[in-house]
């Protein structure tokens, strides 16, 4: 009579142990797709809104419209257009205080938009960390499950008189299972994180340009 090693059947026949590892992989498995195409979209709007900006900020149009045209509608200052925001809005702030020297109306500027690009590259980089950690341990993670369930094969083996791989199989191939998770689980994993990672980091320097580029415009301005 054969044995029955669908994976269903392995599943449900898998020791405790063995199911916990493979309930928490699967788990990881469905948090990970979701933060991928979670990222997958935020990276692809940004990408569409910087260039999108970058089109109108340097088509010669005025700047303190440009800028009430953001201030009037919130949800456009993402990305390069709230560095732009937070640059212009110190910008003129501090241009009113008479006081205050030409250089330093720019550098509070500049610290403006270096906070503003902080906290959009803390969006982008959003769930890349936990993208990272199913990457690197699911395999362990796996591989424990494994040897956990080889381990109760080989103790199975211990308590018959005649040992056959028919007895085994099924033991060995549900703990055979685990490592299989767990590289289903991180595999997609490190390939999304190993793109979102170099996209991010193009966008990174792609605003960090523009805040160099428009520091200059707010220096010319500022001596004027």
């Amino acid at each position: 009579m054969g044995t029955d090693l669908s994976f269903v059947t392995l599943v449900l026949n898998a020791s405790p142990v063995v199911q916990a590892v493979m309930a928490l992989l699967a788990f990881a498995s469905l948090l990970s797709w979701s933060m991928i195409f979670d990222r997958s979209r935020v990276l692809k709007k940004a990408k569409v809104a910087a260039e999108g900006f970058e089109h109108r900020f340097w088509s010669g149009g005025d700047l303190g419209k440009l800028y009430r045209e953001i201030e009037g509608d919130p949800k456009t200052a993402r990305g390069m257009a709230a560095i732009f925001r937070a640059g212009f809005k110190e910008f003129a702030r501090l241009r009113e205080k008479k006081q205050i020297e030409p250089m330093a109306v720019v550098q509070g500027a500049q610290r403006s938009m270096r906070v503003a690009l902080s906290r959009e590259m803390e969006d982008l980089e959003n769930h890349l960390p936990f993208l990272a950690t199913v990457a690197s341990t699911s395999p362990y993670v796996g591989l424990f499950g494994t040897v956990w369930g080889i381990m109760n094969a080989f103790h199975a083996l211990g308590n018959v008189k005649q040992a056959t791989i028919a007895l085994v199989a099924p033991a060995i191939a549900e703990a055979l299972i685990a490592t299989a998770m767990g590289l289903f689980a991180a595999i997609p994993a490190v390939i999304a994180y190993n793109r979102y990672v170099a996209d991010v980091e193009r966008l990174n320097n792609r605003y960090d340009d523009f805040l160099e580029e428009f520091s200059s415009i707010l220096q010319r301005r500022a001596h004027v």
